[in-house]
């Protein structure tokens, strides 16, 4: 990472910056404007859109990519990685910035259970496995990743407290190990480090890690232990307890918030980058984001879904869309409305074609990367809290309006039945 600058902050903390990360070229270097969106990878690519398609996503929003080390525990060894030159240079991607986190709530999921003194444990495809200090900077230091978490000892929200300290204590341990494992700044230096931020659902603690991993020498932050059970009404005082504590010079990544209303809910908190596991799960799905980016936050214009899901996607393995010869989204700028219809990405997941996942998970990319552009403008037009409320409120709106709905339906479909029974000699009292 060469620079982070915020170009703006607001009195309740929310704030758009740009984050400066260099490549392996001789020159320049990736600017991504923040509050950004990280591509999340398997092995450094997107599960399922492949590496010539990847120029057709917004740029330069999509050259932010994260994965986890662990990843490469199966495959090519980190030695090998090295000796090609590093992550950049295996996969062919050198004007891309790539940043390394430990937890992938995909493919390595952290087991607290299991963790201990010596390092964290995560369940992997290739199993349960302990990851140490030394062999965790080992693995960074043959990928040469842009940015790189430190490792931390996430544990669920209904631990004990005092799981929870332990949790904290491991985790400045270990930041410290990782610092002194780092080479030394120059050609040498592996990448900037974040400090890892843990403490579960407990205030004090969460507050007590971040206080001393500020007091590091770390680029930036990673707060993780999100998305691990806490209850969403408690998460927003829970990132304030962090973020007032954190110098405002240094970028703060997050884990765990996926959803478009945990997204605002951490923009307003104050936290510049997210992972993107989220659209990783829709695509394995089969479902593509609709819900509308109006500028003002105003989803009057959902599409009708005919599903019943929840009104910000559709499931484009329903039978109802294979005769439906119109894009996803009408005005959708992205290589998939473009180029295709509903109906055959329907007919792609019939067949079971690969290719479906590959158009539905470029359009979810790009729906989500233009959704963080909508926040940002938002944000430089002092607006934000306005297109948070409106965003939140509309959905609400339209999830009430389609339970009467469904209600309704329920009672005209009772009366039609009564009627059918009495027809065919059945009476219903």
């Amino acid at each position: 990472m060469k620079h982070f600058v915020v170009k703006k902050t607001w009195s309740n903390g929310v704030r758009v910056g740009a984050l400066e990360v260099g490549n392996i070229t001789a020159t320049g270097g990736v600017v991504i404007e923040t509050p950004a969106l990280l591509i999340s990878t398997r092995k450094g690519l997107p599960h399922f859109t492949p590496p010539d398609l990847l120029p057709s996503l917004p740029s330069p929003d999509s050259h932010f990519l994260q994965l986890s080390p662990l990843h490469f525990l199966e495959g090519l060894s980190p030695t090998t990685i090295s000796k090609i030159g590093g992550l950049h240079k295996l996969i062919g991607l050198p004007d891309y910035a790539i940043a390394a986190v430990p937890r992938d709530s995909i493919h390595s999921i952290p087991e607290s259970k299991s963790a201990s003194k010596l390092g964290p444990t995560f369940e992997t495809p290739c199993g349960r496995l302990l990851v140490k200090p030394k062999d965790y900077v080992q693995m960074i230091s043959c990928m040469r990743p842009n940015i790189w978490a430190t490792l931390a000892d996430e544990v669920p929200a209904w631990v004990s407290d005092k799981r929870n300290r332990t949790s904290v204590d491991r985790t400045l341990r270990w930041l410290d190990d990782c610092l002194a494992l780092n080479p030394a700044q120059g050609c040498k230096a592996i990448g900037s480090i974040f400090g890892a931020i843990v403490g579960g659902s407990n205030l004090d603690e969460r507050k007590r890690c971040a206080e001393e991993v500020a007091k590091r020498n770390v680029a930036g932050y990673w707060i993780g232990g999100f998305g691990l059970g806490e209850a969403i009404d408690e998460r927003s005082s829970l990132l304030r307890a962090i973020v007032d504590v954190l110098p405002d010079e240094k970028p703060r990544m997050i884990c765990g918030l996926e959803l478009p209303e945990e997204i605002l809910q951490g923009i307003a908190a104050g936290i510049d980058l997210f992972d993107s596991t989220y659209i990783y799960s829709l695509t394995l799905g089969g479902f593509a984001l609709t819900f509308s980016l109006d500028k003002n936050g105003n989803q009057d214009n959902f599409q009708k879904n005919k599903m019943g899901s929840d009104s910000t996607k559709i499931n484009l393995r329903a039978t109802v869309y294979r005769k439906d010869m119109s894009p996803i989204i009408k005005n959708c700028t992205c290589h998939t409305c473009q180029n295709y219809t509903k109906a055959y990405i329907n007919h792609l997941f019939n067949v079971h074609e690969m290719l479906a996942q590959t158009l539905l998970e470029i359009h979810n990319t790009h729906h989500y990367l233009m959704f963080f552009r909508v926040i940002r403008e938002a944000i430089q037009e002092g607006r934000f809290e306005n297109y948070r409320q409106t965003f939140i409120e509309s959905r609400r709106e339209h999830y009430d309006r389609g339970v009467v709905c469904e209600v309704e339906g329920t009672r005209w479909l009772d009366k039609i039945v009564q009627f059918v029974l009495k027809c065919i000699g059945f009476g219903v009292n």
